[in-house]
């Protein structure tokens, strides 16, 4: 039994022995499990040849952002462009504003006018049937009235406020252009001193050809002459960069914009120009005879009960106040002067065009022959193959072609 117990004691020790035993091992078989990617010795060593990386390329680094601030935009030239777009951006509100301002003034005068001389012949026809005091009071205020819309509507006539408003809209329109392309100088290329000098061009030729005052500056509103209008400042020859190469150019698209430049100026320019002549003529009957009719109606009620001069004087103080007000309502309220402005404006629109694609065909330096082709055809409302359908009926058909370039307006 003793031997037995020993011999189990012992079976149990030689247990609790490989049990020790394997405790002991695993710590071993752990350090010696290799992970990829985890990396247990040399810290030291590795942070240290960092730091001699770091101290080596820092010279090298300080040098590339040098030459980066180098390579990038001029701070100043940028400076000088966000100072263009804000005046610009203020242009923008206060051409709106005043265009708004000008149309109120169209209809608030017409409507004012109206008023006068249509009270003023009703005044005038009571005046011929009454006796007494009530006909010459009658026959004062028809007089009175007839004078004042005399007055009213002559300078009404004169700034024409439709076409005023025409030309606060077309200006708004056109700083709101030049505002997304400084925009887009600034976000995509990379802005320079001729930058800045174009910018300040533009803006000062519009400035000049859309004018915001009245007095001194305002444009004529009946020229001897209608000419397309012009609110881009000169052409003028950009210098040679040395970029040489292929540039989207050759000679079969040179020819295709020399024919669409012809196109344009002997149908949609010289149709506007024409259309615009007779609106303009028309505006001018309407504008010399409107006050002719108030004043003959006045001179008419003013002479309503003479003996001497019989019912003409009532029919010329009733019938001259019916008829000033038709034609008031014609030139006004159809608005003539804006039409006038808007034939003008397009005239200009097509010349603008014949400028742009006779430079980039004259110039060396120009732009990208695809990119100009896709925004030609896109300002004439056209694709890029019925552009060159266009251009290949202009060369066969010349100045016979009865198809107009543009197919917007």
């Amino acid at each position: 039994m003793a031997t037995l117990n020993s011999s189990v004691s012992c079976c149990s020790s030689s247990k609790q022995r490989g049990i020790v035993k394997a405790a002991i091992n695993i710590p071993r078989r752990v350090a010696n499990i290799s992970l990829p990617g985890l990396r247990t010795g040399g810290l030291v060593e590795e942070m240290e040849m960092h730091r001699c990386v770091e101290k080596q390329l820092s010279p090298v680094k300080i040098s590339t952002i040098k030459r980066n601030e180098n390579d990038g935009p001029d701070p100043v030239v940028v400076a000088k462009l966000y100072a263009i777009l804000e005046a610009v951006a203020d242009r923008v509100e206060m051409h709106k504003n005043i265009g708004d301002q000008r149309t109120n003034w169209n209809s608030l005068l017409l409507t004012s006018i109206n008023s006068l001389t249509l009270a003023a012949a009703a005044m005038a026809g009571i005046a011929a049937i009454s006796a007494g005091a009530p006909a010459v009071a009658m026959k004062l205020s028809s007089t009175s009235l007839y004078v004042a819309a005399t007055g009213m509507l002559s300078i009404m006539n004169k700034i024409q406020p439709s076409q005023l408003a025409e030309e606060q809209r077309n200006a708004a329109r056109l700083f709101k252009q030049l505002q997304n392309q400084i925009q887009t100088i600034i976000s995509i290329g990379n802005p320079t001193v001729v930058d800045v000098k174009e910018m300040m061009e533009k803006v000062l030729a519009l400035d000049k050809a859309y004018p915001l005052p009245l007095l001194g500056a305002m444009l004529e509103k009946f020229p001897a002459k209608v000419e397309p209008a012009v609110w881009w400042p000169e052409q003028r020859r950009k210098q040679s960069k040395g970029n040489t190469g292929y540039n989207g150019w050759n000679g079969k698209l040179e020819e295709e914009m020399r024919e669409i430049v012809k196109v344009m100026r002997i149908k949609d320019e010289e149709d506007y120009l024409r259309l615009g002549t007779k609106a303009l003529n028309l505006n001018k009957v309407l504008a010399v005879s409107g006050p002719v009719l108030t004043g003959l109606a006045a001179v008419g009620s003013a002479l309503v009960g003479s003996p001497s001069h019989g019912s003409w004087a009532v029919v010329l103080g009733v019938v001259g106040g019916a008829l000033a007000s038709v034609v008031n309502s014609l030139e006004h309220g159809g608005q003539v002067g804006m039409v006038f402005e808007m034939y003008r404006s397009n005239a200009g629109f097509f010349k603008l065009m014949e400028e742009s694609i006779e430079s980039n065909l004259r110039e060396e330096e120009r732009e990208n022959g695809e990119v100009f082709e896709m925004k030609v055809g896109l300002q004439l409302g056209r694709s890029l193959s019925q552009l060159r359908d266009l251009a290949a009926a202009a060369a066969v058909k010349g100045e016979d072609i009865e198809e107009f370039a543009s197919k917007l307006f």
